[in-house]
């Protein structure tokens, strides 16, 4: 296995890659890491709907983790873990504009991929599940979501990608698919059975129960006050704070104390 001063060398050349990238390639694979985070988080929450209650949402913490297996096995550009490019531009081996860029693309990607996969679930009529309590579960996920003050959801998402970027980095130590897979794993379920704020998650949670209650099979089954979801208050309310966190979560928490510790060069002392 690499070493923590190895993944950081290593990860050097994976950033400058990631920069570099066409910006039609990048966009396609943003899509498609916005689908398989889309498609990891319904198998979680169909998961979770078998059993229900705190058992139900370890089991779907259990299954979230495919996602994850998928964006880095398969090949794909997923923003938060994307966050980790402060460490070449900390190391002036690429500009901040460029991870910018890179972040911008790689966010409107995932957000594309993310929704076609809500509008998809929520068409192909996949939350009529358990007599269409998924699509219960669904909507008050997303009420919640958008229920919550600006500090909860900024925190959560720090906390959420301090996991996602360890994550992609323990991963970053393994030479060989098992370990890759096991790597990963861990940290990806306790973010999911915390309850912290991924951006991309939210990008298919928040649409799914918005499109559910454009259908009247679905919206006759909710009981919430559903008044508080809407568009708007998924991106004010959730998808805004919960990115900033993201953002401080994985590029500041993870990229930039990882670069102090491993890549920044010290001044000599003056004897």
């Amino acid at each position: 296995m690499y070493t923590p001063g190895e993944i950081a060398e290593n990860y050097i050349q994976i950033g400058k890659k990631k920069a570099a990238m066409q910006a039609d390639k990048m966009f396609l694979l943003a899509v498609m890491a916005g689908i398989y985070i889309a498609v990891a988080g319904c198998g979680a929450s169909t998961a979770a709907c078998t059993i229900g209650g705190s058992a139900g949402k370890l089991i779907g913490a259990c299954v979230f983790p495919a996602g994850l297996t998928l964006v880095l096995l398969a090949g794909s550009e997923l923003f938060t873990g994307n966050c980790l490019l402060i460490i070449p531009v900390l190391k002036r081996e690429i500009s901040v504009s460029a991870m910018l860029r890179n972040w911008g693309i790689v966010y409107l990607g995932n957000l594309a991929g993310s929704v076609f996969v809500a509008w998809m679930v929520v068409n192909s009529h996949q939350l009529s599940l358990f007599d269409g309590q998924l699509a219960v579960t669904a909507v008050n996920t997303a009420v919640a979501k958008v229920s919550m003050p600006f500090a909860d959801a900024l925190l959560r998402g720090v906390l959420c990608n301090l996991l996602v970027c360890l994550a992609v980095w323990v991963s970053f130590a393994a030479k060989d698919v098992t370990g890759k897979v096991i790597g990963l794993f861990y940290p990806i379920l306790v973010f999911v059975v915390c309850g912290f704020e991924h951006s991309v998650a939210n990008m298919f949670y928040c649409p799914a129960a918005l499109f559910a209650l454009g259908h009247p099979e679905y919206a006759r089954l909710i009981t919430a006050d559903v008044s508080s979801l809407t568009w708007g208050s998924f991106i004010l309310k959730n998808l805004m704070p919960v990115t900033l966190g993201n953002i401080l979560g994985g590029a500041v928490l993870v990229g930039a104390v990882y670069w102090r510790i491993y890549l920044r060069k010290e001044q000599s002392s003056l004897l």
